[in-house]
This record gives C-alpha cells, structure tokens and sequence, in this order.
C-alpha cells in the first residue's frame, strides 16, 4: 500500500467530491397531515437503504445495512475496527459485487484471530446490524492514545459547522450521519450514511488503506458519543473525538482511560468537553 494517498487529495468542505454520490438518494410521492387532515401532496426524497454483506477469505461476516457507497472502506474499515486485520498488508484482495450487496476481502493471518473473535459478538446501539466483534475488555487493554494535538474552541466549532454544510443528501432526506476527518484547520475526509458507525467505518478504512498519520487529527460524527465508536477511534490513535450529540456514561470511562479528548454538544456555538480537556487551548488563533 502507499504511505498516504489522502494528504495530496485533501479538498476544500464544497469540493464535488466530497459530496453524496446522487444515486444514494431517491423520490417518492407524500402526503403531508397536519391536525386537521390533508393539507398537500409532494415528492419527497429519502435516503436509499440496501444490506451489504461483507465475506472475510469466503466466510460470511455479517450484514450491514448502509447507503450501498464506498463499499471498499466500508469493508476494510469494518474489518479493522473490529479487530479481524491489523495492518493494511494483511488485505491482499477486496471484490465488490454491487449487484449482490456483497464485499469480499481476502486476508492474510486472520484464521487463528477470526476463531477467537467468531461468536464473541456484543449486541450494540448501533444503527443497521447492530454487532461488534470486540472483546467486552478490549478497550481496557489496548494502547492509549498520545499527541500533542492543540486544538481552539473556535477551531471545533468551525469544523463542526463545516461538517454540517457538507451532505447534500442530509439536506435533501435528513436521513443520514455525517462522518469527517480533520485537522484544526480544515476537513480532509467527509462520509455519510444511513448509519453512524458505517460513516465512521469508511473514515477508519480509507485512512487504514492509505496509512494515514492520526496523531494530529480530529473525528467528527453527527452520532452518539458511545462506547464502541470510542473504541474505533482509540484503534486509530485519533485523539479528538467530537459529536453535536451527547455521550454515553461508559464512552466518558474509555475516553479518561485511553487519552481521548471526548466532545460532545457541539452546537449553537458551544460544546461540552466530557474528558481530555487539556487538548483545548483557547488562546490558540481561529
């Protein structure tokens, strides 16, 4: 794999290619109600949704139901964040069938892991399947994150309100999550999809591809601060994490444990710092 493929392709927040790809959304005819009946019909857009199954050296994994876009790092990240690969080597083939919904990955050294990690699924709140294939203590055991990341209050909010203004789709269906990478200044990478944790996925997958530096970066979700979307970033060494939601109680644990900066309500010109408080230096410019 290249050493980085994102860092010369980074675009501008309206950068086209950054934009949800048309075919993710569709029309329907609707009828709008009020309390006194009927008042209109229209067409209304709404977000596509179709299963993905991912297969790992032949073996069906599990499926997601997503947008159907970005299937590549929607696959590797998924694999990634759960622990089925460990290094962007290990993936020695990855085949997309869009007509059957189905991604296959061909992996090197994942038998002996795939055992263990075979019926070790943990019944999430997360949108579409809803699984994860960690261990209940993995977050515990794995590497803290460290960096010198700085980062201003208006530099988060900033990024944020960049975040908000990226997906065409949220604003036509107000149907999915949006999902970036940033640094302070700017978004390198934005995704969105029907569920918050395939957004963050294709995040995880495409830096996981192109080897992407982290330490100095921050993840931004429209999602739910939870554990287990902790947890993706903490395998990355993202050491920002930052939400217009709210957190749960068990992410606020992971995030002191692991060195995370934890973010959440970060709208209408404030937020709520939940853990990692030092990452944020209002005498920062910007």
């Amino acid at each position: 794999m290249p050493e980085s493929r994102l860092e010369p392709s980074v675009s501008p927040p309206d950068d086209p290619e950054n934009a949800t790809a048309p075919e993710q959304v569709a029309s329907t005819p609707a009828a709008v109600y009020d309390r006194e009946g009927l008042r209109f019909e229209q067409d209304q857009w709404v977000i596509r949704e179709r299963p993905v199954t991912l297969y790992l050296n032949g073996r069906e994994v599990v499926t997601l139901l997503c947008a159907g876009h970005h299937l590549d790092e929607l696959a590797a990240g998924f694999f990634y964040a759960e622990g089925f690969v460990q290094s962007p080597r290990d993936v020695v083939g990855l085949k997309i069938d869009e007509q059957a919904g189905k991604v296959e990955v061909a992996a090197a050294g994942e038998d002996r892991l795939s055992e263990r990690l075979w019926q070790k699924r943990t019944v999430t709140s997360g949108c579409g399947k809803g699984s994860l294939f960690y261990y209940s203590l993995d977050a515990l055991l794995s590497k803290p994150v460290t960096s010198d990341l700085r980062v201003s209050p208006g530099q988060i909010l900033d990024r944020v309100g960049d975040v908000n203004h990226m997906s065409e789709t949220y604003r036509r269906t107000h149907g999915v999550h949006n999902a970036a990478l940033a640094s302070p200044e700017r978004i390198l990478l934005f995704r969105d999809d029907i569920g918050r944790h395939n957004a963050v996925d294709m995040i995880v997958g495409r830096v996981f591809l192109d080897s992407v530096p982290l330490g100095d970066k921050m993840l931004i979700t429209t999602g739910r601060l939870t554990s287990e979307m902790l947890i993706k970033a903490a395998k990355v060494g993202i050491p920002v994490l930052v939400s217009r939601n709210t957190a749960t109680s068990l992410a606020v644990e992971l995030a002191d444990s692991l060195g995370i900066t934890l973010v959440g309500y970060a709208r209408a010109g404030k937020f709520t710092v939940y853990s990692g408080r030092e990452r944020i230096d209002a005498g920062l410019p910007g």
